[in-house]
């Protein structure tokens, strides 16, 4: 069965950038859509992009320009690269494989001064 582990949350200043990643066990990795969500306390779960396999990548509007996904299917894993931080960006993040339904257990990125 495909698990996903995020990694690379932690708290940075307003401006500032991270880098999460998102590693798959099993096979098949390169043949999966990728998505990455977030969730604020309080809020609901909400898309923040999604990377085909083919690597075309789309964008929730509140992040795109800031935030961009990549993958490297050599090594399993998905990337989300934030800049230019905002204290509403601080959430819980969480990877999901679109294809089969599987969420990670998520990573919290807080954006404070």
């Amino acid at each position: 069965q495909v698990q996903l582990v995020e990694s690379g949350g932690g708290l940075v200043q307003p401006g500032g950038s991270l880098r999460l990643s998102c590693t798959a066990s099993g096979n098949f990795f390169s043949r999966y859509a990728m998505g990455w969500y977030r969730q604020a306390p309080g809020k609901q779960r909400d898309w923040v992009g999604t990377i085909q396999n083919d690597g075309i990548s789309y964008y929730a509007p509140s992040v795109k320009g800031r935030f961009t996904i990549s993958r490297d299917n050599a090594k399993n894993t998905v990337y989300l690269q934030m800049n230019s931080l905002k204290p509403e960006d601080t959430a819980f993040y969480y990877c999901r494989n679109i294809n089969i339904g599987v969420w990670g257990q998520g990573t919290q990125d807080t954006v404070s001064s």
